[in-house]
């Protein structure tokens, strides 16, 4: 038979209930104001790993703009970006040229490198510890005692030679030499035939000349050998073939993503070339 308590009973219960909930409830404050107080310590004992600097070399017949669509991108995922002047003028040199600028650069850093400029971020890159990734865009990867030139030739199907203008130069030492253009009339359909027209007209009245001998000169070391390294193949490459391509990334055990894209893949398709940069970045911090 259950038990009815009486008034009294009832009222001494509830009288303890309440008190029990109003414990539980300060109880509960309590722990929340621990929370929230403790948060900001623990933020400022594990603060948010800073991104690297992406330093970005171009090529040949281009320039630091060749980069926009992919710099604009970087940015707005949070990147510090640096997009170096390569003088075009040899491996050695303009690696000298390029590491002067990344001693200035504090804290980890990602070299990319479009066409030419391969040849320039695997010589810089060389016993910095501070770079992390190689990222090669339709790039040269070339091992010591090879040129660019070399592995060009080493494939069918490039077709620049006969696109090229050269124009006789004369060196500071007094020494002769020949700096190698683009006839503007063949430029988009040699360097970049999936660029809109009227932008591959404006990239070819602004394009930088390599020296011939730089196509020309042999690396002398390959930093590709001892850091990770991300490979943009352009299959629609009329500059560097692709199985040329294919080869330097496959025997630099490279990240590789192929893409059907002329040589200027950095302004057709911006979007690809910065998420294969990202994933380098991400896969090395």
């Amino acid at each position: 038979m259950k038990k009815i308590k009486g008034a009294g009973e009832r009222k001494t219960l509830r009288g303890a209930g309440a008190v029990a909930t109003a414990g539980l409830v300060i109880g509960a404050l309590a722990l929340a104001g621990t929370a929230r107080a403790d948060a900001p310590a623990k933020s400022a004992a594990h603060p948010p790993e800073p991104k690297p600097t992406v330093v970005l070399e171009h090529g040949a017949f281009a320039d630091a703009s060749s980069w926009n669509g992919v710099i604009s991108r970087l940015r707005a995922d949070g990147y510090p970006v640096v997009a170096a002047a390569d003088p075009l003028r040899g491996p050695h040199s303009d690696a000298t040229s390029l590491r002067a600028l990344l001693g200035h650069i504090k804290g980890p850093k990602i070299l990319v490198g479009h066409s030419y400029g391969g040849s320039v971020i695997s010589e810089a890159a060389a016993y910095d510890t501070g770079v992390k990734a190689l990222v090669y865009v339709a790039a040269f990867l070339p091992a010591p005692g090879e040129s660019a030139l070399e592995l060009t030739n080493k494939f069918p199907g490039s077709t620049l030679p006969d696109a090229l203008d050269p124009v006789n130069t004369t060196n500071p030492d007094g020494s002769q030499g020949t700096d190698l253009y683009i006839q503007q009339d063949k430029f988009r359909h040699q360097f970049a035939a999936d660029v809109p027209r009227d932008e591959a007209a404006l990239a070819a009245a602004g394009q930088r000349p390599v020296a011939q001998s730089a196509l020309e000169e042999k690396a002398t070391v390959a930093a590709w050998k001892t850091i990770p390294s991300w490979d943009v193949v352009t299959t629609r490459d009329l500059n560097i073939p692709a199985a040329a391509q294919r080869f330097m990334a496959a025997r630099a055990h490279s990240h590789v993503t192929e893409v059907a894209a002329s040589h200027s893949v950095a302004v057709s398709r911006p979007a690809v070339v910065t998420r294969v940069i990202e994933d380098a970045a991400r896969t090395t911090r």
